[in-house]
C-alpha cells in the first residue's frame, strides 16, 4: 500500500519555524500561505525572537507553543536545521517539510548531513520532504505550505522546479486545469517520487499525476508505481540527450542514451512522456477532457473548412503517431448527403466554404465523422470560432457577422449534443480559440488550441493504449551466481547454458591448438583474435576458411600482426538469405537493466535502427521490438529473398535479456551479430563489460 502520508498532507496541525515578517525570506511566503485557512486546524508560527509575525503572536521555538505540532514546515538557515528538526520532533511532529537548502546538493559533506537527518526523522516514525524544497500545498484539505496559490482541480503536481510548477499553473489555466496537490521534491532524502506518485494514485481528489523530475532515484520503482496508478502519468525531465556517465565498450553502450532510456521505461509503464511545459500542459489538458475522452483506435478523421488547415492537420497527426486514412464508400456516401458537391469526403473532409452558407454544416460533419464505425476521434480545424470571435465576421459586415455568429454558436452547441450522443474524442484547433463559439465547446469538455501540433498531441493522448502499446514492466529474475570469466569464450558458455545456440568453437593460443581445434569441427571456419573491443575494426576476424590449410594461414598472418594472447576457432554459419542483428542490455544506473535490439553486424552505430525496451524482454514484445524497426522490412523478405524467423529471434531475444538482467555484476552484454535465418537464429558473437 505504500507509506502513510496523511501527516503530510492532511495534519492535524502545523507550525512555521523561521515565519518572518521580512517579505525577502521564504519564511514570510510560507507563513503567509499557512494562514489562508485558520480555521481548517491550528497554524503556529515560530520566529526565535518571538514577538508578533504577521499581526500574530510568534513562538520563540516549537517546546514554547505547549502542544505537539503533527506537520513543521522549517524554513531557517542551514546551520540550524540539525537542531529545528530534533524539536520538531521531540514536539511529536510526524512530518516535516525541509525548506532549507545547503545538503547534498553542496557536495559529500551536505551529502553525510541530509543523510543523518533523513535516519533520526526515519527513526522516530515520521516522514520528511526535502531538504532543499519549496513547500508543499493541498487543495483538497486546505493545506497551503508553498510560497504560490495553485487553483484548486484534479492534477497532483510533483515538481523538482518551482519556476515550472507556476509556468505550469498559467498555462494550465486557460484550459481549466486545477492542482489537488503541489509537492516540492527537493533532495528527496526520505520521502522520494514513488512515495508521492503512489500516494497520489491512492487520493480519490487527483485525476492525473504530473511529474517534472530531474532525478528518479530508483527509475524502475517509478515507472512501477506509474504503471501500477491506475490514472494517467505524464512526465516532464530534463537531460534525456545525454549519454551514459559511464564510458561505453560496447556498440550497445555507445548507442544507449538517457533520453532511451527513459522512453523505453515510460512507454513500457505506459506514462506519457512530453518535452516540455507546454506539451505537458496539452495533454494534461487533453486527460481532463469530458465525453468520449478515450478512443479505441488511432484511426483519426481530420475535418476542416480550408484545405491547407486539412492538409497540415493530417500531417501533424501523423507525426503525432494517429492514423488517417480515406473513408470509406459508407461515411463518404453519408458526407456527400449532408455537405455540397464541392466538399471533399475522403479525408480529411473539407466544407470547402459551405460554413459561411449554413454554419450547422459543421454540426452535422462533426456528427457523421462520430458516428462513423470506422473512425476512432475527430480533429477539426480551421477558421470554426471567427464568426463569433468579430462582430464584423466577413469582409467587416456587421450584420452578416452577427448571423454568421449566431449561427456558428448554434453549431457549437449542436457539437456538444452531438459529442454526448457518440462519445468519442474530439479536438478542435482553431485560429480563434478563445472565441464564444469555441468556449461553448471547451466549456463541454471538448479541448481547444490554438497550434495544429497541439491539437494533434493532444488526440494522441486521448487515444486508448492495448496491451501491444503497454507491454507492462518486466520483473526481474532472481539474481544469479556472479560471472567470473568475462572473456569471450565465458561469456559464451554463460548465454549457451541459457539456450542462447552457437556455432562450435574452441580458444586457442598456439598452431597446434589451432589444428586439434580444426579437427573436431568441419569447416569452413572463422578465427578471431580475442581481448580487442572492435576486432573487425582490427583486421582481427578472418571468415569463410575453406580448411585448415587456410586456417592455418590466416593464424599466422593475424598473429603476426596483432598478437593476441587467444583466438578463437569457430564453425562458421551459413548466412544465405540471413539478416544480421544486434542484441545488447546496458543497465542503466536509475533504470536498471535496458535492452537494445535492431539491425546489426558492422554497420551498427552507422545505421542506429534500435529499438529499447527494459529488460528483461518477453519474446513477444522482442518480436513488436524488431517489426518496429525502420528496416523491419528486411525480415519479412525483399526482392526474392524469404522472410526470416524473427519468432526465433524473439526467443533467443529473450533469453539474452533474461540472462543481463539477472547478473547484476554486468554492465554491458552484447551479442552481435545475431544471425536470423528462415530456419531459426544463431548467436556468432558476444562480449560482456562488468561493473
Amino acid at each position: 500500500m505504500g507509506r502513510d502520508l496523511t501527516a503530510l498532507f492532511d495534519p492535524g496541525s502545523v507550525a512555521v519555524v523561521g515565519a518572518s515578517d521580512d517579505p525577502a525570506k521564504y519564511g514570510h511566503a510560507v507563513a503567509s500561505q499557512a494562514l489562508r485557512a485558520p480555521d481548517r486546524r491550528p497554524v503556529h508560527l515560530v520566529n526565535r525572537r518571538g514577538g508578533t509575525v504577521l499581526g500574530r503572536t510568534a513562538a520563540r521555538s516549537l517546546a514554547a507553543i505547549g502542544e505537539p505540532v503533527e506537520l513543521v514546515v522549517i524554513s531557517v538557515p542551514g546551520t540550524g536545521f540539525e537542531a529545528a528538526v530534533d524539536d520538531a520532533l521531540a514536539c511529536g511532529a510526524k512530518a516535516i517539510v525541509g525548506i532549507t537548502a545547503g545538503f547534498a546538493e553542496a557536495g559529500p559533506a551536505g551529502l553525510a548531513r541530509q543523510q543523518a537527518v533523513a535516519a533520526r526523522v526515519q527513526a522516530a516514525g515520521a516522514v520528511l520532504v526535502g531538504p532543499n524544497c519549496l513547500g508543499i500545498a493541498d487543495n483538497t484539505t486546505e493545506l497551503y505550505l508553498a510560497s504560490d496559490r495553485f487553483a484548486p482541480g484534479g492534477v497532483a503536481l510533483l515538481s523538482q522546479s518551482g519556476n515550472l510548477a507556476l509556468e505550469l499553473q498559467l498555462r494550465g489555466a486557460p484550459h481549466g486545469l486545477g492542482f489537488s496537490r503541489f509537492v516540492s521534491l527537493g533532495n528527496q532524502a526520505d520521502v522520494t517520487l514513488v512515495d508521492l506518485v503512489e500516494d497520489c494514485a491512492r487520493h480519490e481528489a487527483t485525476s492525473a499525476i504530473a511529474v517534472y523530475a530531474e532525478d528518479f532515484g530508483d527509475g524502475r520503482a517509478f515507472a512501477r508505481a506509474a504503471a501500477e496508478a491506475g490514472k494517467p502519468v505524464v512526465l516532464l525531465t530534463a537531460g534525456r540527450g545525454t549519454a551514459s556517465a559511464r564510458s561505453a565498450q560496447s556498440h550497445t553502450g555507445a548507442l544507449t542514451t538517457s533520453a532511451d532510456v527513459v522512453a523505453a521505461a515510460c512507454r513500457d509503464a505506459g506514462v506519457e512522456l512530453v518535452h516540455t511545459p507546454r506539451e505537458m500542459t496539452v495533454v494534461l489538458a487533453a486527460l481532463a477532457a469530458g465525453p468520449g475522452t478515450r478512443a479505441k483506435g488511432r484511426r483519426t478523421a481530420v475535418f476542416t473548412d480550408g484545405g491547407g488547415h486539412g492538409a497540415i492537420a493530417a500531417d501533424a497527426a501523423e507525426d503525432a503517431g494517429l492514423d488517417v486514412p480515406e473513408l470509406g464508400a459508407r461515411a463518404q456516401e453519408r458526407l456527400r448527403a449532408v455537405l455540397w458537391e464541392q466538399s471533399a469526403v475522403g479525408n480529411p473532409v473539407d466544407l470547402a466554404g459551405m460554413g459561411e452558407q449554413n454554419p450547422l454544416s459543421y454540426a452535422e460533419t462533426v456528427a457523421e465523422l462520430l458516428a462513423a464505425d470506422e473512425v476512432d476521434a475527430v480533429l477539426m480545424t480551421g477558421y470554426f470560432g471567427g464568426y463569433a470571435a468579430s462582430d464584423g465576421g466577413l469582409g467587416g459586415v456587421s450584420a452578416g457577422g452577427s448571423v454568421l455568429a449566431q449561427g456558428e454558436q448554434r453549431a457549437a452547441r449542436a457539437i456538444v449534443t452531438h459529442l454526448a450522443a457518440a462519445p468519442k474524442p474530439l479536438v478542435v484547433q482553431s485560429m480563434y480559440p478563445q472565441s464564444p463559439s469555441c468556449r461553448v465547446l471547451a466549456g463541454a469538455g471538448v479541448p481547444v488550441f490554438a497550434a495544429t501540433e497541439d491539437a494533434a498531441r493532444a488526440l494522441a493522448a486521448m487515444t486508448a493504449q492495448g496491451a501491444a502499446d503497454m507491454p507492462g514492466l518486466p520483473a526481474l529474475p532472481a539474481p544469479a551466481a556472479p560471472l567470473r570469466d568475462p572473456g569471450y569464450h565465458g561469456v559464451r558458455a554463460l548465454l549457451d547454458s541459457a539456450g542462447v545456440p552457437f556455432p562450435p568453437a574452441r580458444e586457442i593460443t598456439d598452431e597446434a591448438g589451432l589444428l586439434a581445434a580444426a579437427a573436431e569441427f568441419e569447416g569452413p571456419y572463422v578465427l578471431k583474435a580475442l581481448h580487442l573491443l572492435h576486432k573487425s575494426d582490427a583486421g582481427g576476424v578472418a571468415l569463410r576458411l575453406a580448411g585448415p590449410d587456410a586456417l592455418l594461414a590466416a593464424y599466422r598472418d593475424m598473429n603476426a600482426r596483432l598478437g593476441a594472447p587467444s583466438y578463437s576457432v569457430e564453425a562458421m554459419a551459413d548466412p544465405t538469405d540471413g539478416i544480421e542483428l544486434i542484441v545488447g542490455v546496458n543497465r542503466d544506473p536509475r533504470f536498471g537493466p535496458v535492452a537494445l535490439v535492431g539491425l546489426g553486424g558492422v554497420l551498427t552505430e552507422t545505421l542506429r535502427d534500435v529499438a529499447f525496451a527494459l529488460a528483461p524482454v518477453p519474446a513477444r514484445r522482442a518480436e513488436e521490438l524488431l517489426r518496429g524497426l525502420r528496416t523491419a522490412a528486411l525480415l519479412a523478405g525483399v526482392r526474392g529473398r524469404p522472410a526470416v524467423d524473427v519468432a526465433a529471434a524473439a526467443a533467443v531475444i529473450e533469453r539474452i535479456t533474461t540472462v543481463a538482467a539477472a547478473h547484476p555484476e554486468i554492465a554491458e552484454l552484447e551479442v552481435n551479430p545475431l544471425l536470423v535465418r528462415p530456419d531459426g537464429a544463431i548467436a556468432l558473437d558476444a562480449r560482456a563489460v562488468l561493473l
